[in-house]
């Protein structure tokens, strides 16, 4: 558990970057970062499920509720590690997770992470004129009601499966290595 004077001001910020158990371990090692949860956002099917969800027919997206200290970590440093730890430029799919559930989103809470994440891409698309665009959403979020979390077996997967996992072995533990290199100014906590 994280303590937290509560006179320190708490953010939330919500991506979907294919599945929710890679971008919950990437963002469970930045500092500043109070608590990520695995959930879904984005449909039409109220306190959607998994198994909902992942038949593609809700609208929804596998994302993370991150709880951030914003005095130590800012909006901008968080959306540099989501760009930079999945494709956002490849539409309804990460790896072999393919579907609508699995998109490159952001829901804003407020509308200065909705202008903040705006830019962010324009800056993106601006700097790669001869590569693919990129296609992330920024949606609203519309309330906190509207994030669903996810089934008790889907939280802190990467850390309770990590040595006993293909899909961590294949996939989540390459995400951790490039955000490792890439990133380590920011990082807290690094997954031996």
């Amino acid at each position: 558990m994280n303590n937290l004077d509560d006179s320190k001001k708490k953010e939330i910020a919500i991506f979907g970057g294919g599945c929710f158990w890679c971008t919950e371990a990437v963002f469970k090692m930045l500092r500043g970062v109070l608590s990520v949860e695995p959930g879904y956002a984005g449909g039409d099917v109220p306190n959607s499920t998994y198994e909902q969800v992942s038949n593609g027919n809700t609208g929804a997206a596998e994302v993370i509720k991150i709880e951030y200290d914003p005095a130590v970590v800012n909006y901008r440093d968080l959306l540099t590690v989501f760009f930079g730890s999945h494709d956002p430029t490849s539409l309804n799919k990460q790896g072999n997770d393919i579907g609508t559930e699995y998109r490159s989103v952001i829901f804003y809470t407020t509308s200065e992470q909705k202008r903040v994440a705006d830019d962010f891409i324009k800056e993106i698309n601006a700097s790669n004129s001869t590569g693919a665009q990129v296609v992330t959403t920024v949606e609203a979020l519309g309330g906190p009601e509207n994030f669903y979390p996810a089934e008790d077996y889907h939280k802190d997967y990467y850390a309770k499966n990590a040595g006993s996992n293909a899909y961590c072995e294949l996939v989540i533990n390459p995400k951790l290595e490039k955000v490792k290199k890439n990133y380590a100014a920011l990082l807290d906590k690094i997954y031996e």
